[in-house]
């Protein structure tokens, strides 16, 4: 029998209980890892049976991460990949377009979006390191990081956050490249999540999606829609890959999009 592309794998997701992170891990069980998740405090604990266990904590505490991290060791002697995924919109707390931000708007974007990403892959390159095994990185950004939209998306702190996490995985890439250590990135576009569903339940932006996200009949992505590329990232398919932002956007970063007046 053919065995999984991470088949004895040992991967922590970061924000794997619902949406993306949630088909993702579901994505990686089937290819035989084991896994170890962290979910937001108050989410359902999804069933995904005896090879993964499953932390609900706030992913932007250094203690939470370090339970993570030793839960993943404790449970399967080691660690070989780490996906993060947790981030989220700031619109309710005051992101928007910048001359309208709020101070804490933009605060609690950037925590949000950067505070968790910085202490999981901080804790997962300390592990490596200890091990003296390499291992992957995988970091969720957004095509607003670098393909903005203007018309229903102006939230530019957010814009900032993902921004950032691409420079981020460039510069981790290239300092621990020679330990065999792997960091790359994902930029979703528009992803039918929790999330999302202010833009999922508007009729213009949907109109406007079918025309900034053309590929298969214009539509909004699905979590499903990420996997393939999550895999890849992961396994040893991209043994040779590091550095690198993957779009999976249905086009919208080569699309200049329609909306009516």
């Amino acid at each position: 029998m053919e065995s999984g592309r991470l088949q004895g794998r040992s991967v922590v997701i970061v924000g794997g209980t619902t949406g993306i992170g949630l088909s993702a891990a579901r994505a990686c069980l089937r290819e035989g890892a084991f896994l170890t998740i962290l979910g937001k405090e108050g989410d359902p604990t999804p069933d995904l049976g005896p090879s993964a266990k499953v932390i609900l904590r706030d992913a932007r505490q250094a203690e939470t991460i370090g339970i993570l991290i030793q839960t993943a060791v404790d449970a399967f002697g080691k660690i070989d990949a780490l996906y993060h995924v947790v981030g989220g919109s700031g619109r309710r707390a005051g992101d928007g377009p910048l001359h309208e931000i709020s101070d804490v708007g933009w605060d609690q974007t950037i925590d949000l979006n950067l505070k968790s990403l910085f202490l999981s892959n901080r804790a997962a390159v300390q592990q490596y390191l200890r091990q003296a095994s390499g291992g992957s990185i995988l970091n969720v950004s957004s095509v607003l990081g670098d393909s903005p939209s203007t018309h229903f998306f102006a939230t530019h702190a957010y814009a900032a956050a993902k921004s950032a996490v691409s420079g981020f995985v460039k510069s981790v890439a290239a300092y621990y490249a020679p330990y065999g250590i792997r960091c790359n990135g994902i930029l979703p576009g528009l992803v039918d999540t929790p999330m999302s569903a202010r833009a999922m339940t508007d009729k213009k932006i949907m109109e406007f999606i079918q025309t900034k996200q053309p590929l298969d009949g214009g539509r909004a992505g699905i979590p499903a829609d990420l996997d393939e590329a999550v895999l890849f990232f992961l396994s040893d398919a991209s043994k040779f890959v590091t550095g690198q932002m993957l779009a999976v956007d249905g086009g919208w970063s080569v699309s200049e999009g329609q909306f009516g007046v």
